[in-house]
């Protein structure tokens, strides 16, 4: 398994991996493609023979980092892919100056919130009717 920086001509695939995890609310190709506009967005993803098996994104900016997102292919999860891109991203924010990283999680998605709970982050507050459903997101943090 290969953990790498995005490139633009993975985005496509990104797109059409988000739709699958994401239906309710994936993020679009003009999205995640606008990542490759700022210098303080960190796209990595995870390949698997060729394939992309998951992927993550990472803003850091002065102290702080927020992840974006991340997911994984139906046919690896619960294989380590996850915790790969996660444990890259908070690299990836340690080496550029933060200190804690932040992340928002549906309240109904308890894989992911296991998955950071598992990678040191914890609940710090909720915002209660984040998503356009009308349901509640749990914010997340992790101290570096």
């Amino acid at each position: 398994m290969l953990i790498r920086p995005w490139k633009y001509e993975d985005i496509l695939r990104i797109s059409k991996i988000e739709e699958e995890c994401f239906p309710k609310e994936p993020w679009s190709f003009k999205m995640l493609a606008s990542g490759f506009e700022t210098e303080t967005f960190y796209g990595v993803l995870a390949e698997d023979a060729g394939e992309v098996a998951g992927y993550g994104g990472i803003t850091v900016a002065a102290d702080t980092a927020d992840i974006g997102n991340i997911a994984v292919t139906e046919q690896y999860r619960r294989s380590g892919v996850g915790t790969k891109v996660l444990k890259k991203l908070c690299a990836i924010a340690a080496e550029k100056g933060a200190e804690k990283v932040f992340l928002e999680v549906r309240v109904s998605n308890s894989a992911a919130m296991s998955l950071y709970l598992k990678n040191g982050f914890k609940g710090a507050y909720a915002r209660t009717r984040y998503y356009s459903d009308g349901e509640d997101c749990l914010v997340m943090v992790k101290e570096l």
